[in-house]
């Protein structure tokens, strides 16, 4: 059986781009995966497809999920990256949305599976977005970068080349095979303090909308998501606030974040430190460390 397992093949799509994020790696407070899945409801998206899981994920790592039907009939959901149209009649093109975990095994294979649907459906344009933790201040503008494999592509949406060598996620893979395959792609990426990444942060979510909003140009309707992050913001900041110790550790990151503002967009800790920081300000909250990470 194909892996991808198809429930109606969509049709009249416009130049489509095809918009990735997945939960896990590369989705620091859930960031990449809040704007794609906020996109998808904004505008009305229809799931056509889904990668079936038995062949990419470790069960014991991305477990599935009991759920109660009608109250007493036990059914199981399974881990799973879904697919899904969204038609846009009065922007430039449509869009293909792909969500789910980050596969556990045979990235080579899944990627192919991802390649081959964007080729069936003609996309003119893949897209994947994601978030990492950095040293930054909850207060300040989220920093958005992103980069293309295409260094035409790359000066054509104003995007940053990247330097980064070093371990990578899904979506450096899935960015290797748009390269090798000659299919446009580009990526995007927000920066979530890391002092604050245990719980979902709309303010991550809505830089990465907008931002792709101005690339593949499709406007969405944020209110809701402007609402949640005035939202997030006020309870940080009183979070934050309590605490002295953790007052002046937020300055010193402004303070950092205004000194540093013509040299890289944002500084990035060792994993070390940032498991640090963040055991500290969560023992300072009253709160355990989360299990895991991203």
């Amino acid at each position: 059986m194909h892996p991808l397992q198809w429930e109606y093949r969509p049709s009249g799509l416009r130049a489509p781009a095809l918009v990735c994020a997945f939960k896990g790696w590369n989705d620091a407070a859930d960031a990449a995966s809040s704007a794609v899945s906020f996109v998808g409801e904004s505008l009305k998206g229809r799931r056509f497809a889904a990668v079936d899981p038995e062949e990419f994920y470790d069960f014991q790592a991305t477990r599935p999920r009991v759920k109660i039907v009608d109250g007493d009939t036990r059914s199981i959901e399974w881990p799973t990256v879904e697919v899904y149209e969204v038609k846009v009649p009065r922007a430039p093109r449509d869009l293909i949305l792909l969500i789910g975990p980050e596969p556990s095994y045979r990235w080579r294979t899944f990627t192919e599976v991802v390649i081959e649907l964007a080729e069936t459906l003609d996309v003119q344009l893949v897209v994947t977005l994601g978030a990492l933790l950095a040293d930054v201040p909850h207060t300040r503008p989220v920093h958005v970068t992103g980069f293309a494999t295409d260094p035409g592509l790359t000066e054509r949406l104003s995007l940053q080349r990247s330097s980064y060598e070093g371990p990578t996620g899904i979506l450096g893979v899935l960015q290797h095979a748009c390269h090798q395959t000659g299919l446009p792609s580009a990526s995007i990426w927000a920066a979530v303090p890391h002092y604050i990444a245990a719980s979902p942060n709309p303010k991550a979510a809505l830089a990465l909308v907008r931002k792709l909003e101005g690339m593949v140009g499709v406007a969405v309707d944020a209110g809701e998501l402007e609402v949640a992050c005035a939202d997030y913001e006020r309870q940080v900041n009183l979070a934050v606030q309590s605490d002295p110790d953790v007052q002046a550790f937020v300055e010193r990151l402004e303070q950092a974040s205004g000194d540093d503002a013509e040299e890289e967009p944002f500084p990035m800790l060792s994993g070390d430190a940032i498991e640090r920081e963040l055991q500290r300000f969560l023992r300072q909250r009253g709160g355990d460390p989360p299990r895991g990470g991203h």
